[in-house]
């Protein structure tokens, strides 16, 4: 039988690219699988801090192996925002369309739209916590593109790339993604186990 692993997440997008790219090799479970309905405040300074805050709360309380995972956007010409303010810069939480229309307005004028998605995975394993990064290189376009995806991926172009995030499919962008290379360095330190 698969090893179970609790992801501290109710985002159903988040769920469904890690389930996809994890298989068959660990059985995921939901906070809802486990009948956590408490609020995790993400009361962290630093993706490395929101990212521990999820995975230690889960098993501090629960005891099971888990993970957590904090995720964002950095602008360069922005000083690196929204950063670990990616889902509610523009104030309401998970309000994408608001965020993106908030980035795009604060990168008026400015030739230099250079960006990158950064995801930090704390992984509680055994009582010990190892932390996993992944980062994906790319700028901003002027204006939304695609329907795919969620977040920032309508404005998100990977350098490499002529189409954004929201152009992919779930297959393509998991191949490159953020979440993804963090992902493969849990999954390789999981298959080690």
């Amino acid at each position: 039988m698969p090893h179970q692993l609790v992801f501290a997440t109710n985002n159903r997008h988040k769920m469904d690219e890690v389930t996809a790219k994890v298989g068959d090799d660990f059985k995921l479970l939901t906070l809802t699988d486990i009948n956590c309905t408490d609020d995790i405040e993400e009361t962290g300074l630093t993706f490395n801090e929101n990212a521990s805050i999820k995975s230690r709360y889960i098993f501090n309380k629960y005891g099971l192996d888990c993970f957590g995972d904090d995720s964002g956007l950095e602008i360069d010409a922005l000083n690196g925002e929204p950063g670990i303010y990616s889902a509610r810069y523009a104030g309401t939480h998970g309000d994408h369309a608001a965020n993106i229309a908030k980035v795009l307005q604060n990168l008026q004028g400015q030739a230099n739209r250079k960006a990158r998605f950064r995801t930090v995975i704390s992984l509680m394993w055994q009582g010990q916590e190892h932390f996993f990064e992944g980062t994906v290189e790319g700028t901003i376009r002027h204006e939304l593109s695609g329907s795919s995806g969620f977040g920032y991926d309508p404005v998100f172009q990977p350098d490499g790339y002529n189409i954004t995030f929201a152009e992919m499919s779930m297959n393509e962008k998991n191949a490159i993604s953020h979440r993804a290379r963090a992902l493969e360095g849990l999954i390789s330190f999981l298959k080690a186990q």
